[in-house]
């Protein structure tokens, strides 16, 4: 392809790099995945390793771009965690960050650049949005259900940010009593202890005594009518209804698009979540419940985006 602007897009997860040079008409020019180093603790405050890791990839793709003979315009970088949207401090448990300066160590790195830091599934539900299953809603949700859980809210045609906390449905309460298990956040009885495909996996565990290959071994078990996986398999439908039947009541989507690894599971998913929110709700607007499917292209994909309309603001600079 002839030369021509680009931006650089990451998508930084606990285990890959999904990365990407694209052009302003959303063309794929250059498509890469790296591994994200194992995290460690160590002296220097826990998480370096990977922060290095997502500098030197931007870097490497800039000088990639230029060497091809394109002008980069911004660089997106999408992330999990928790984002503070004035510092650009991130926190994200599975990448042993707390406090970690991410936006000013990437101006650093990359000098003067426009560039975004955005929460990886506000970034997927804003991908959504403009080119996949969410196009065309003002009113929608994005819920990807991969090893944890978390959610990109449109109300009112926009992407709800927050300041950086929003969209936390996983940290939900749903389950109580002694079925309440410890989350990771340091509360008990959350979604994400019931519902993600990490909990899938270490439930179905805990109760047959077997150990399993994820939650695709769960579904698979599932599907050979498996007990101890039927009993799991509800137990996390009954939470997700729940929590979609919440959402419904108090922000009024039209459309719910669901994602991540669980969402493999096609009509075996959809299909009781449709029938078990559509049987509680009585005065609500009925949302329609769709498949997400950008699959994992999303996070990337909606970082390019994100950058491409950064260049406009003024400063250049933006948190999502």
């Amino acid at each position: 392809m002839d030369p021509c602007e680009v931006v650089v897009a990451v998508d930084l997860g606990g285990t890959r790099m999904k990365c990407g040079l694209v052009a302003a008409d959303g063309a794929v020019l250059h498509r890469e995945t790296r591994p994200t180093p194992r995290v460690v603790v160590d002296a220097r405050g826990g998480g370096r390793a990977v922060l290095e890791a997502l500098l030197e990839t931007v870097v490497e793709l800039g000088q990639k771009a230029a060497a091809d003979g394109h002008r980069v315009r911004a660089v997106g970088v999408v992330v999990p965690g928790i984002i503070n949207a004035e510092s650009g401090i991130v926190s994200a448990e599975n990448l042993a960050w707390a406090g970690t300066p991410v936006l000013a160590e990437l101006k650093a790195a990359i000098g003067d650049q426009h560039v975004i830091l955005a929460h990886d599934v506000r970034a997927g539900g804003y991908a959504e949005l403009r080119q996949g299953a969410l196009i065309g809603t003002t009113n929608s949700l994005f819920l990807p259900l991969g090893t944890g859980i978390a959610a990109a809210m449109v109300v009112d045609g926009s992407l709800v940010s927050g300041d950086g906390y929003a969209g936390e449905l996983g940290h939900t309460r749903f389950v109580n009593g002694e079925a309440a298990e410890l989350c990771a956040c340091g509360q008990w009885g959350c979604l994400e202890t019931v519902a993600s495909a990490a909990a899938l996996a270490r439930r179905y565990g805990v109760r047959s005594g077997r150990v399993v290959d994820g939650a695709r071994e769960v579904l698979e078990l599932l599907a050979q009518g498996d007990p101890d996986a039927e009993a799991v398999w509800k137990e996390a439908l009954a939470a997700l209804v729940d929590a979609l039947v919440m959402y419904t009541t108090l922000v009024a989507p039209t459309r719910i698009a669901i994602g991540g690894g669980l969402v493999g599971a096609g009509e075996t998913l959809l299909a009781p979540l449709r029938e078990g929110v559509a049987a509680r709700l009585t005065f609500q607007r009925k949302p329609e419940i769709v498949a997400a499917v950008l699959g994992e292209e999303a996070g990337c994909l909606g970082a390019a985006l994100m950058a491409w309309d950064s260049i406009t603001d003024e400063s250049g600079e933006q948190t999502v």
